[in-house]
């Protein structure tokens, strides 16, 4: 296995700053590089480079195209205010690919090389690190299945990408929160499925009820379990919390529920900052009543892409539930300034959550950077 990725194009700073002068939405914005690097059983990881960003040559009849044997990470990649540029706990990030890779039959890469690929990948895209308060550049490792065939088997040839795109927030809601619709009918994930792994599937799964909540004015839709629907699973791409009788709590992992980096973090982060957190079942019930009677004073989404963002209405059958005062309440708030201060480098880094990007080696056959001021 070759460890070290060719470096075979640079990116163009000049088109960068075009890109970054206007709007940033969400995932339509990309940097003119990407690091891509092949699979096969034959030579294991290998032919790993940074290549210009662009479509990719794939069968028609390539397994991801007809049986979704994909999967893909978010992160981020954050500018400091001294110049720098971080990575968030992007072994997180390496380590839950794998097991998605496990679930999906898929060969697993090596961490090292995947925060190899991205650290490389960010250090020459610098120039598409935007600066701007509640922006970052995004980062969207994905594995393909691509050998030709039709037969369904697993397949025996892969590619491994890093896009990074340029993005500012995730919803447009403004600061008064998202509206959120439960959807009491279709479900995201079952019990024995693939719902703990980060794959197509899981989301095109979402995507009806989705686009019937956005139809109805919501910003988004919160699913339930799939045996009883009535326990609070997550949302089409985020994971939920609620603040109840004060203490911060979110639904227990497991085969239908994500594992959220962001998750993770604010479980590790709210005992920190003097606040109460757990891991419980949250029936649907139970959050509407606590609603009512004010023992559930807050509720929020969680992820990489939208952050913390407060949820304001719960739409739940044709009954409209309001959640606490406009906006982000208090915990919502301490934790999200807190979490978004150290992602952005304005606060201590108490955890060793973040990554330097080039403080770190990046495998000892790697073309030396150009200087800084030669390239984006």
């Amino acid at each position: 296995m070759s460890t070290s990725l060719r470096v075979t194009a640079w990116s163009d700073a000049a088109r960068a700053r075009a890109a970054l002068a206007g709007p940033l939405p969400f995932g339509k914005v990309f940097a003119d590089l990407m690091a891509r690097i092949q699979h096969d059983a034959e030579h294991g990881w290998h032919d790993g480079a940074i290549v210009p960003f662009g479509p990719l040559a794939l069968s028609p009849a390539a397994k991801v195209l007809h049986y979704g044997q994909e999967i893909f990470e978010g992160q981020k990649a954050y500018a400091w205010p001294d110049g720098r540029v971080a990575l968030f706990r992007p072994e997180l990030n390496a380590r839950r690919l794998n097991q998605s890779a496990r679930r999906m039959v898929m060969p697993e890469v090596p961490e090292a090389l995947q925060l190899e690929a991205l650290e490389l990948l960010v250090d020459l895209v610098r120039a598409w690190v935007p600066r701007g308060p509640g922006t970052a550049l995004y980062l969207r490792p994905a594995l393909l299945g691509i050998d030709p065939t039709l037969g369904v088997a697993p397949s025996a040839s892969h590619l491994y990408l890093v896009l990074a795109a340029p993005v500012g927030g995730y919803f447009q809601a403004g600061a008064g929160g998202i509206a959120v619709r439960v959807e009491e009918r279709e479900v995201r994930a079952y019990p024995g499925g693939v719902g703990a792994a980060k794959t197509g599937g899981n989301y095109a799964a979402g995507l009806r009820a989705q686009q019937r909540a956005k139809a109805a004015g919501f910003d988004q839709v919160l699913f339930l379990d799939g045996r009883e629907h009535r326990l609070l699973e997550e949302m089409n791409g985020m994971n939920v919390f609620a603040v109840l009788d004060g203490v911060v709590c979110t639904p227990p992992l497991g085969d239908t529920v994500l594992d959220g980096v962001t998750r993770r973090s604010l479980l590790e982060l709210a005992p920190a900052l003097g606040l109460r957190a757990e891991e419980r079942e949250l029936p649907l019930d139970e959050l509407v009543a606590g609603l009512r009677r004010g023992r559930v004073s807050e509720l929020f989404t969680s992820g990489t892409g939208a952050g913390l963002t407060a949820v304001s209405l719960l739409g739940v059958g044709e009954e409209r539930v309001p959640v606490g005062p406009s906006g982000p309440g208090p915990v919502t708030r301490l934790l999200g300034e807190e979490l978004s201060g150290i992602q952005q480098g304005l606060r201590p880094d108490r955890f060793g959550w973040m990554r330097e990007v080039g403080a770190h080696p990046v495998g000892a056959d790697a073309p030396a950077p150009r200087p800084r001021s030669a390239r984006a």
